[in-house]
Formats: structure tokens, C-alpha cells, sequence
């Protein structure tokens, strides 16, 4: 079985390429389904999020993920030809470590990928499309970036898009305090940024449509308006934030030209896009997208810390994946043994079931043992012996 992945990243693919293939969450599963039937597949997870979109594979067979996955959107593989990282089995599973740890994101060290991560190995659960590789790795690389999380403090700055999205805006309007502020979209994104907008001094209302009134969650202090009705509350705004999985935009110019008094600042943090782009042309208007927060260029060299963290979680999913790999191969040992052992000659001479076991015992490890002996270590042999009488304690054993 091996294990490889196909990812779209910032840093080669534009967001003009990363939103053709950005999914929700219901197309993430639909995505999921359609590869899974492809000949070679034996599981699959998609993680899409609004800098990545990454294709997991374990695989009985050479496969592209990247290929299978243009195929499967409908999407012409040309254009994402060089825009396409691909990694297979070891470097495919220390780069999904890295990723839960934050290690791969814009924002260095951020909160929501291991949420995001975690979502992913979920909704192809619920797809039915993963497998036991799959499920072991995303296990331990969201268990890896947790423990990253509570034992090791990456970064000093803002760990999240809308919190960067909150600085900029700061750096173009000076102080928030009392700016007037929309936010459309009340998923965890669109949450995150009404929040952080209050707690710098705005004044924020949140759009919800009207038939999730009944199930959604408002930040504290921010104010609700319908979706319907947003640009009746966005006319004589400062700011404008849009982050919903809508395909389709949010704001248009043609309707963002008909308010007398347009907010001044749009922040667009959606993939596929919510803002139509042409909007930033219109004069007195600046937009921004998730590609124009920038990278955070403090210092990123990886902490010992983090290094052996990620090195324990690689070294026991590797344990698991040879033990597994052990246990396929184990009904053909177990068979052969048998087979050698009933042909041996002494147990046609009249022995008692006691000496017919112990023979057998006896034969069974000697084989074992030829057969492992460029690999086998005293070391490996006491452990056994220990696991063995561990088993045995308080029963009755043969002597």
C-alpha cells in the first residue's frame, strides 16, 4: 500500500487557480466519492480550506492525485500542472504532520488548520472513502498538532486570517474604535472576524440568513442583520468583511455602486471569492483578498521541540504501519508452520498431547527463528518473552 498526496498551496497557486478547485463541504464529499472509485484507490481525503487544497491518497497502484483529482472537478490539468506539490510515502506523510502543525500555513503556527484537518479525515469518513492508513495518519497528525498547540508557542502574531485580516485594517484606517463594520458570513471565519473587529472598538453587525436564525451563534456584542437586507446596513459603513462558502459573490460592483456611501475598506476571505473583484476599481474603494494578507515573515525555524514531537507521531504511525503490514502476511506464516510441523516424523510416534505441544512449540520458534535471524535482536526476544508471560499469568501452562 503506499500513501501520496497532490496539494495546491498559496505559494504556487494563485487564488485565481485555488478557487476553481475549492470546495464545501458537501462537494469535499462528493469529491471524495468520485475518486474513491477510481482503479488504484483504496482511500481518499480531500482537506480544502481557503490557502490549500490537498488530496490524500493510499493506493495499491501508481496514481496522480493530482490528475484524478482535475478529473473528478471537471477541471482542465494544464493550468495546475507546475501550481501542484506532490510527495509519496514518507515525505507525503511528514508533510501532513507539518501541515496539522501549522508548519505550512501563510500564517505560521496557525489555530484552525488542525480543526480543519480534523474535518477533512471526518467528512470522508462520513463519505465512506477512508481506509486504515488514512484514518492512523490524520489520527496522528492531528494528535501531533495538538500537542504542538499546548506544549510550544510558534509565533508572537496573529494566528488566523481574520486576525490578519483585523491588522490590516488597522494599518489602513488607524484606530477601529468606533468604525461602523459588516460582516457577511457567520461561519467559524466570519465569526472569528466579528469578534476580533469588537474587540478592537467596532461597532459590528453580522449577516444571517433568515432560515438559520434558529442555529446559529453571534459573537458577543455584535449586532444581526438579515442577509437579505445587507445592503441597506453596509450603506455609510467603514468596513466590509465577506466570508461565507457561497459560490457565488456576495457583493457586486453593480450593486455596491448603487449605495450613496459604500464602505472604504472591503476584505474579501473567501475561496472561491465573495467580492467580485472588479469592485476594487471603483474610486474611494480599496479590496483585499486573502492573498493580499501577506505571508507573516517572522523567523521560522522549526523548534527542536516541534522537530521531536513530529518525530515521536511519525515513529508511531511507522510502528502501527509495520505491525499491520506484519499482521497481512501473518495467515501465510501461520500456515506454513503448520504444514512443516505435521510432516515432522515424531508426532506419528505415540506421543502424549503434552510432548506433541511442546514439540510443536519448539519446532514453530526454531523455524521463526531461521527465518528471522538477520533481524531478530535479544533485545526484540525478551520483549516478546515478557508479552507472552504477562498473558500467561494466573492461568494453567502446560509443563
Amino acid at each position: 500500500m503506499k500513501i501520496i498526496m497532490s496539494g495546491l498551496e498559496h505559494r504556487l497557486a494563485p487564488i485565481g487557480l485555488r478557487e476553481q478547485l475549492s470546495f464545501t463541504k458537501a462537494q469535499t464529499m462528493d469529491m471524495d466519492r468520485i475518486i474513491k472509485t477510481y482503479p488504484g484507490v483504496s482511500g481518499c481525503v480531500l482537506i480544502s480550506t481557503c490557502n490549500r487544497t490537498e488530496l490524500y491518497l493510499s493506493c495499491t497502484e501508481d496514481v496522480e492525485p493530482s490528475r484524478l483529482l482535475c478529473q473528478a472537478a471537471n477541471a482542465e490539468y494544464e493550468p495546475y500542472r507546475d501550481a501542484f506539490i506532490t510527495c509519496e510515502a514518507e515525505l507525503a506523510v511528514e508533510h501532513l504532520m507539518h501541515v496539522a502543525a501549522g508548519l505550512r500555513s501563510r500564517i505560521w503556527g496557525e489555530d484552525q488548520i488542525i480543526s480543519q484537518v480534523k474535518g477533512a479525515i471526518s467528512l470522508a469518513r462520513e463519505a465512506g472513502t477512508t481506509d486504515s492508513v488514512l484514518e492512523t495518519l490524520f489520527r496522528s497528525a492531528v494528535s501531533a498538532g495538538k500537542e504542538i498547540r499546548s506544549r510550544v508557542h510558534l509565533t508572537a502574531i496573529p494566528t488566523s486570517a481574520a486576525s490578519m485580516a483585523v491588522e490590516l485594517l488597522a494599518q489602513k484606517l488607524g484606530s477601529l474604535d468606533g468604525k461602523q463594520a459588516v460582516v457577511i458570513g457567520n461561519g467559524e471565519m466570519g465569526r472569528l472576524s466579528a469578534e476580533l473587529l469588537f474587540q478592537a472598538g467596532c461597532h459590528v453587525r453580522v449577516t444571517l440568513r433568515t432560515y438559520r436564525h434558529g442555529e446559529t451563534i453571534v459573537p458577543p456584542g455584535c449586532g444581526v442583520i438579515a442577509y437579505d437586507e445587507r445592503f441597506d446596513h453596509m450603506d455609510g459603513t467603514d468596513i466590509l468583511i465577506s466570508a461565507t462558502t457561497s459560490p457565488h459573490y456576495t457583493v457586486t460592483m453593480e450593486q455596491l455602486s448603487q449605495l450613496s456611501a459604500p464602505p472604504t475598506v472591503l476584505v474579501d476571505l473567501a475561496i472561491p471569492r465573495d467580492i467580485e473583484p472588479e469592485v476594487g476599481k471603483m474610486q474611494g474603494i480599496s479590496l483585499y483578498n486573502i492573498d493580499d494578507l501577506g505571508d507573516c515573515v517572522e523567523d521560522r525555524t522549526v523548534p527542536a521541540e516541534v522537530t521531536q514531537i513530529i518525530k515521536t507521531h511519525l515513529d508511531q504511525f511507522y510502528r502501527w504501519l509495520n505491525y499491520k503490514d506484519c499482521m497481512s502476511s501473518m495467515g501465510g506464516l501461520k500456515q506454513a508452520i503448520i504444514d512443516r510441523i505435521l510432516t515432522t516424523k515424531e508426532l506419528e510416534d505415540g506421543l502424549s498431547e503434552a510432548e506433541i505441544v511442546e514439540l510443536s512449540v519448539r519446532k514453530a520458534v526454531d523455524l521463526l527463528m531461521g527465518g528471522m535471524a538477520e533481524c531478530i535482536t535479544a533485545d526484540t526476544l525478551g520483549k516478546c518473552e515478557k508479552k507472552i508471560r504477562a498473558h500467561t499469568t494466573g492461568r494453567q501452562v502446560i509443563s
